[in-house]
């Protein structure tokens, strides 16, 4: 397989299957549907979709992002590459597969991110290597943008639109700001929020609206409190929680969609913790698996819990095992089943969230559990 520049969980069933969309760098979408069997689970080729000849594939979003979709509303994909096209795909799910739908060029230098605005699905987004945040009519014909924003410093590689509040948008650059938009607005920022690395990645919690989790590449993860910036115009959000590796970069974080009712098989796996409490009602993030390399460093204590002056306490970090093996082309991990879990947010315990990080140099995915009181 080529390596992975992006990847995203489908969060609604397609044609009865859970899928997993992959950007490669062979210039592809790969879609992977999970399979449970009595022993594992595992991926397996679903379709795949070649958008151009040398050229990478660098991000992807499923229009689906919210939980649920309208009647009749077509199942696509928004992918950007590294000659700074789009490419809007569609999922045929009566016979399975991928179609290129249109492509056309967006930015001069790579297109980092596409991404859809959830509400709005025939509005995306699109962030270049030359500065530039972008908004497109998929409908109209792409010789100009519905706007061009300079407001980003450096590069934009992070876009994401809020799941649960309809004008929300955050986006993230090398020029190490996180900003919040009000789409209807795109003049200028609701908010402005240092991240002290590049913001690689940003992601909205699936239930706690103004959640955001970012993946600050050499200063780490941070999940910041956006509630203020949103509905009182402050400044900037605060920081909940942060960690910064040693030595590495951290190019992947995201939130666990599942439910955390596990089945008592899952349940033996997963430790119970104490934390501290903080005035700003989060506890540090727990390192319950890190899945690594042999040989590489394992996660360090989260170093900030935010309270309302964002400063705050660390807590210990708890590291399980290092338990993971791949058997062909199929990874399993030892000792349980990721299926063992309901894929779903009804009955889920919206008080202690999972999410995961991935590291650069130190090839290691870390899973971390964090409560919000």
């Amino acid at each position: 397989m080529s390596a992975v520049l992006d990847m995203k969980w489908c969060h609604v069933p397609v044609a009865g299957h859970t899928l997993l969309g992959l950007a490669d760098a062979s210039g592809a979408i790969q879609l992977f549907h999970l399979v449970d069997s009595e022993t594992a689970c595992a991926l397996w080729p679903f379709s795949s979709l070649v958008l151009g000849e040398q050229s990478l594939a660098l991000s992807l979003d499923w229009s689906t992002g919210k939980t649920g979709r309208a009647s009749g509303q077509p199942l696509r994909i928004i992918s950007s590459d590294s000659k700074g096209r789009l490419h809007l795909l569609t999922v045929n799910e009566a016979g399975p597969g991928l179609q290129a739908v249109d492509s056309w060029q967006a930015h001069h230098f790579e297109a980092w991110i596409a991404a859809f605005n959830y509400w709005q699905t025939e509005t995306v987004y699109s962030g270049g290597d030359d500065g530039l945040l972008k908004g497109w009519d998929a409908r109209r014909p792409h010789d100009a943008p519905l706007f061009t924003s300079t407001r980003h410093s450096m590069g934009v590689c992070s876009i994401q639109s809020n799941p649960h509040r309809e004008n929300v948008l955050a986006t993230g650059s090398y020029d190490e700001h996180v900003l919040l938009w009000d789409t209807r607005n795109m003049r200028q920022p609701l908010s402005d929020t240092p991240a002290q690395g590049g913001v690689w990645r940003l992601k909205w919690h699936p239930s706690h609206p103004h959640l955001l989790l970012a993946a600050c590449m050499h200063r780490g993860f941070k999940v910041l409190h956006c509630q203020k910036a949103i509905e009182e115009k402050q400044d900037m959000c605060l920081v909940s929680v942060s960690h910064t590796p040693h030595s590495s970069l951290t190019y992947g974080a995201d939130w666990s969609w599942l439910s955390l009712q596990p089945s008592p098989k899952a349940q033996q796996l997963v430790p119970s913790a104490s934390f501290l409490h903080s005035d700003m009602g989060a506890r540090p993030a727990d390192l319950l698996h890190s899945l690594k390399v042999q040989g590489t460093s394992v996660a360090t204590a989260p170093d900030h819990v935010g309270d309302e002056d964002g400063e705050g306490q660390a807590s210990q970090a708890q590291h399980v095992a290092d338990n993971v093996r791949k058997v062909g082309s199929q990874l399993y991990v030892a000792g349980g089943k990721p299926c063992d879990y309901d894929a779903t947010l009804e009955g889920m315990n919206l008080d202690i969230s999972l999410l995961a990080t991935c590291l650069f140099y130190d090839h290691a995915l870390h899973l971390w559990k964090w409560e919000v009181s």
